[in-house]
């Protein structure tokens, strides 16, 4: 033991003097603490005095590489062991046996011994301590400094998987450990959720701001179409905007009213269809329509029909998805489609285009074919500037590439292009001729933008010229490193 007292005195004075002051958790205090578990633990396991010595040896040198870098600290310090045991008396047998320790405690642990598993639990013993908060504290400040960690949210969602996933080795640190490490995890847990009420309602507002925002927007946008381009010279729209149009220039009924009674059992139908929240944020959208339309005047900016039939489809699309974006609806004309659908085996497409083509239709009876065929442009118009505006220029694009180079291809793809990958395991071959001659190959997905997919495309063809290449658009996303939107 006198040689053990002998390195132990080298290897702290290492410590002390040539750590950084920024490890703020493996200093020279987390190795004493460790080589003092290691020992509680030894005499409780009933190790020998050979074995405890072994034991405490390797908690010693454990964490010694931080001393030249924080990167495979675990395979500097089997180096540094390696080259100064020896000097101590260590056999090589020995000293094998303590660098399978030390290289036992990379995360995740993997202690295959005895031995390895009581310097494993020593390690991490701090979990089920009244220390952890202490320890766990100066951790946090020295991954923030290695950039492991953006805040606090991240690092308590981080503690709290690794302590459900973390299992102490040996019966004593089951016993006398697994008791407080739980409690410590229930503890992580309520100031996570405390971290999450205090960030939800500060986004809660920032949300209602923007989504107020956007929607006075929608309308407006929505209101200067309506009364700017299409009502001054008797030009329609489909769904129910181009209903109540359509009601409006035969009968000359108010277009407010009208715009607002025909969505009132659309909203009805959209509680029971899709949700509370949709329906009351479709409420305020129609009624705040109706009243910008009541306090516009009719003004026609032109007379020209090929822009208004342009503009003023772009000025309404623009509205409604601007709209749509925070969750709402001022054309009800997609509840419909969603009731009709479960009655029917019509899809959503067929459904609308049935409607539309009923009231341009009667539009064409009542107003002429070239009014008609104008506010189907003025349609066509709309729909795709609401499909620009609630997908973006961003709209994602689901790529799935197979290739004999699939290695290189993943690593351009997340090291050049930036982008999460999904990889499944598939065979290519089967080519007529050729059946029977087949290979294993990765399949690789990625979801990108739609300025990113030629960029994709180019990088795939350099390393793959052959590669087998297709893209498919995504209506629907969530998670990962996506953008969120606005669910009704």
């Amino acid at each position: 033991m006198d040689s053990f007292q002998h390195i132990y005195k080298t290897i702290i004075d290492k410590l002390e003097h040539g750590l950084p002051a920024y490890l703020t958790y493996h200093n020279v205090q987390h190795t004493q603490n460790v080589v003092e578990a290691a020992t509680h633990l030894s005499n409780k396991e009933g190790l020998s005095e050979r074995e405890t010595l072994l034991v405490q040896t390797a908690a010693l040198f454990h964490d010694a590489g931080f001393l030249q870098s924080h990167d495979e600290h675990e395979m500097l310090s089997c180096k540094l062991a390696q080259k100064l045991l020896p000097d101590y008396g260590f056999t090589p047998e020995e000293v094998e046996q303590i660098s399978i320790m030390i290289m036992a405690t990379k995360l995740p642990q993997s202690a295959a011994d005895t031995l390895s598993k009581i310097l494993c639990d020593a390690d991490l013993y701090y979990l089920g301590t009244d220390t952890y908060n202490t320890m766990a504290e100066a951790l946090y400040q020295e991954m923030k400094r290695f950039n492991r960690v953006k805040d606090e949210r991240e690092w308590l969602i981080k503690q709290i998987e690794f302590l459900n996933d973390h299992k102490y080795y040996t019966d004593t640190a089951k016993k006398q450990m697994e008791q407080g490490k739980q409690k410590n995890k229930e503890a992580l847990q309520e100031k996570l959720n405390q971290t999450l009420d205090l960030s939800n309602e500060k986004g809660s507002g920032i949300q209602i701001f923007q989504d107020s925002l956007l929607m006075i927007l929608g309308i407006l946008f929505a209101g200067v179409a309506l009364k700017g381009f299409l009502v001054p010279n008797h030009f329609f729209d489909g769904g129910v905007t181009g209903i109540s149009l359509l009601i409006h220039e035969i009968y000359h009924y108010n277009l407010a009213v009208l715009i607002i009674v025909f969505n009132v059992p659309l909203m009805i139908a959209g509680y029971f269809s899709v949700g509370k929240r949709f329906a009351l944020r479709m409420l305020a959208g129609v009624l705040l329509l109706g009243i910008c339309l009541e306090l516009l005047p009719n003004f026609a900016l032109t007379a020209d029909k090929l822009l208004i039939s342009i503009f003023g489809g772009a000025f309404l699309g623009i509205g409604i998805g601007l709209v749509m974006r925070v969750g709402a609806a001022l054309d009800g004309i997609e509840v419909i489609a969603l009731y009709t659908l479960k009655r029917t085996s019509f899809t959503i497409t067929e459904i609308i285009l049935g409607i539309n083509i009923i009231i341009f239709a009667i539009a064409a009876f009542q107003f002429g074919i070239e009014t008609a065929l104008y506010s189907i442009l003025t349609y066509f118009t709309a729909t795709r500037c609401i499909d620009y505006v609630v997908e973006g220029i961003q709209a994602y694009t689901g790529v799935t590439i197979i290739s004999s180079k699939s290695e290189v291809i993943k690593y351009q793809l997340v090291n050049k292009l930036g982008r999460g990958i999904t990889v499944y395991k598939g065979e290519r071959g089967f080519l007529p001729g050729k059946f029977e001659v087949s290979s294993e190959c990765d399949i690789i997905f990625t979801v990108v933008t739609r300025l990113e997919l030629r960029k994709l495309k180019n990088l795939v063809h350099e390393v793959d010229p052959k590669a087998f290449v297709f893209a498919n658009t995504i209506r629907e996303t969530s998670g990962g490193v996506l953008k969120r939107r606005s669910a009704h």
